[in-house]
């Protein structure tokens, strides 16, 4: 049955290079049928299945593996939403899918589909909730945008008919004209002849900054303009010269098509080459290699480049460690279905422009695998609001806090206010460098989520994320101090499996999942603004919390906000590099009591060992942000022992441990105020960091370790002035003389 609907849309997008989606609506098996149908008008070789679903001759895809799918090309891909309908999937499927080809839905009969629970439902369901209290709203707008765009057919597998055919009649496909290369340049002519389109070769010619120092090139596109391919060519061409070039990127998974072009043109310029799908050694001397973006860092001064692809999806602080002497190119999706570049560009840009680096962009408009106006890229980009943007500048940028209004949107209210649900969504995509389309489902339908705005005049000027956690019972309890994981309850988890708390997961708490506030009108107060109204609201909880990548200035806003820290992780995160930090604020529960006490006797132990490596300032600010001063007693004799280091001829090396005491009192009090920044971070290196005196002196700027030890000793004389006891005045005479 549908074999004619199906042969009339394949046909009108192969003559279109345009795609299709195909909605085959009904009971699973019957929808299995119409899949055998699609087979045998489009070869099975040529179908790939995403789920559990078993064709003749048809490779199949499970559910956990559609990133595989990024960076590939396929002509059908047919996914099984009744098994599970996730937003991440959806979106890899349509971008991995050429033009004249179809992607088809396998879903329930479209009045019940909203109704139904799935696998996608299962990971919403965050404990103690269960699947039945996820609502379906995803489901429900996505169905509902299914009739208002073109090149969509939907077939009722119950009833064997066609509801839409799909068919727009678009004129024939048109050959590009074959891109030719500049007059001039250093890439082999083999790079240019591998160009699809005109901006494939105007951006290769842009990535020949790669071979100046102090440059960055940034390359941004939508999905499918053939970004990587041409970062491939530009990573070729400079392997052939001879070059050794760093390629890195969130995942390995990211750069498959960069190492497949970058080997194929260097087989064109009759180079030999041994190539593994992470690595490239040419006879001419150049390499290609992936390594993490943390050794990317570490690496780049033995580069000759380095290429970024899906800068995107890396944290600000990270990209910039990438702007040196060795010249880099960050290439970026702006509209992806894995996370989106609005944060990239918004943010990073500006701070290149600020740099010393000579700075030049490139953005590639022109799709390579299917027609400029393929109705199914826009369908894609509505239905998962890839494009999402906050309001324009002009319309937002003199509001104060006192303007705004606090207001708490039901789902169904986002459901009908589509231009309030892209501001609110387009907000978090700038807060955040990983909001994706899993997010949308998530703000829509998981039981434990509540979204907070502000607006002004009606315009979404801050939002914020609540995930409810907590509450959990004492067989789960007990399962997750035994070192289960709590799916979804991310502080919870923490305190009860790695922080040995058997009753953290007791009291409901609120966790501050995402917040962000419009660009144009941030450091008003109108984050803390919507912060205080969540905590007024929510002010029978037990606690509140947040997790976060840790920098000096997000534990500074959280700090200003009432929020402690309990927790600092010993490792870096392998994409942001950063250290994640936990902080809680007072509830009506005894955690922030207790957690807040355990982290300050642990941290100064944490510093000279785990966290030995940590930047000073980001331990500054972790101290800044405990709920107490960490007061330890010192003895008349360690009193005597610090003022003589301070004043007289003595040495720190002899008996540091008092040293240390006295420098994380110093630091975690709000009334030590005559510290300087600079004398800060040497007590932190030195004192609780115990680095060793020579590489403190470098990495401070000192002259020489005495130099350090002398700037020491000034910094411990602030502290012996406001701390220091009748012990160390009497210390202290004996150098006044």
């Amino acid at each position: 049955m549908f074999e004619g609907a199906i042969r009339a849309i394949h046909e009108e997008a192969c003559r279109a290079n345009e795609r299709r989606l195909l909605v085959v609506a009904g009971p699973r098996a019957r929808g299995l049928t119409v899949a055998e149908t699609i087979c045998s008008v489009i070869e099975p070789e040529t179908v790939v299945t995403v789920g559990s679903i078993d064709l003749p001759g048809v490779r199949s895809v499970p559910h956990s593996n559609t990133d595989s799918l990024l960076g590939t090309t396929q002509d059908c891909l047919l996914v099984d939403c009744h098994e599970s309908c996730r937003p991440n999937t959806l979106g890899a499927t349509i971008g991995a899918v050429d033009g004249g080809g179809l992607v088809v839905w396998l879903t329930p009969t479209m009045t019940r589909w909203p109704d139904r629970r799935d696998g996608f439902d299962a990971t919403l369901a965050v404990p103690p909730a269960s699947v039945d209290d996820v609502t379906g709203a995803f489901r429900t707008r996505l169905s509902s945008l299914l009739d208002l765009h073109d090149g969509i057919a939907i077939l009722d597998a119950s009833t064997e008919t066609v509801i839409r055919d799909g068919l727009t009649d678009p004129p024939p496909s048109t050959t590009r004209p074959q891109p030719q290369p500049p007059r001039s340049h250093d890439f082999p002519a083999a790079a240019y002849e591998a160009c699809l389109t005109r901006d494939q070769a105007r951006t290769l010619a842009a990535l020949e900054r790669l071979q100046t120092p102090r440059t960055a090139t940034v390359v941004e596109s939508d999905r499918g303009r053939g970004k990587s391919s041409v970062a491939g060519l530009a990573a070729g061409s400079l392997a052939v010269a001879g070059a050794t070039v760093l390629v890195t990127a969130p995942s390995k998974t990211n750069v498959k098509a960069l190492f497949e072009r970058a080997s194929g043109l260097a087989a064109d310029c009759g180079v030999r080459r041994t190539a593994t799908a992470a690595s490239i050694e040419t006879t001419t001397g150049g390499t290609v290699t992936y390594v993490s973006p943390m050794d990317a860092i570490e690496q780049l001064k033995e580069a000759d480049a380095c290429i970024v692809d899906e800068a995107a999806a890396l944290p600000v602080d990270t990209l910039e460690q990438f702007c040196t002497e060795t010249p880099v190119a960050f290439a970026t999706t702006v509209h992806g279905y894995e996370g989106t570049g609005r944060g990239f560009a918004v943010r990073f840009q500006d701070r290149l422009t600020e740099s010393s680096l000579d700075v030049t962009h490139r953005t590639m408009q022109t799709p390579i695998r299917y027609a400029d106006d393929d109705p199914i890229e826009q369908f894609a980009f509505h239905a998962l609001l890839l494009d999402a943007t906050p309001p324009v500048e002009p319309l937002i940028e003199d509001v104060t806090p006192d303007e705004c209004v606090y207001e708490r949107p039901s789902t169904a209210a986002l459901i009908d206010d589509d231009h309030r649900l892209r501001s609110l969504f387009g907000l978090l995509v700038l807060a955040h460098y990983r909001t994706e389309p899993d997010d949308l489902a998530r703000l829509l339908d998981a039981p434990n989520l509540d979204v907070r705005l502000l607006t002004a005049d009606g315009h979404v000027v801050a939002v914020a994320l609540l995930a409810r956690e907590g509450a959990i019972g004492e067989q789960r309890r007990r399962a997750t101090y035994r070192g289960e994981r709590l799916r979804g309850n991310m502080i919870p988890d923490l305190l009860t499996s790695q922080l040995r708390d058997p009753e953290a997961a007791t009291p409901v708490g609120y966790r501050v999942m995402r917040i962000a506030t419009h660009l144009a009108i941030q450091s008003r107060g109108i984050g803390s603004k919507l912060l205080s109204k969540l905590h007024t609201e929510f002010d029978e909880a037990g606690w509140f919390g947040v997790s976060f990548g840790a920098t000096p200035e997000l534990l500074r806003f959280w700090t200003a906000n009432g929020y402690r820290m309990v927790h600092l992780s010993t490792t870096r995160n392998d994409t942001s590099g950063e250290h994640s930090a936990v902080m809680l604020r007072p509830g009506a529960s005894a955690l922030f009591e207790k957690h807040t006490r355990w982290f300050e006797e642990r941290i100064g132990g944490m510093c000279c060992d785990t966290l030995s490596a940590v930047s000073p300032d980001l331990i500054r600010g972790v101290y800044a942000a405990v709920a107490n001063p960490i007061e330890q007693p010192l003895t008349d004799r360690e009193w005597q022992l610090i003022t003589s280091c301070a004043y007289g001829p003595g040495q720190f090396d002899m008996h540091p441990r008092p040293f240390r005491r006295l420098v994380e009192r110093a630091l975690s009090d709000p009334a030590c105020t005559s510290l300087t920044s600079d004398q800060e971070r040497l007590l932190v290196s030195r004192v609780l960091q115990a680095t060793p005196w020579d590489v403190v002196a470098t990495r401070e700027g000192y002259h020489s370790a005495s130099g350090c030890r002398r700037a020491l000793g000034r910094a411990l004389q602030v502290l012996v002035d406001q701390y220091g006891t009748e012990a160390a005045a009497t210390e202290r005479r004996w150098y006044d003389e």
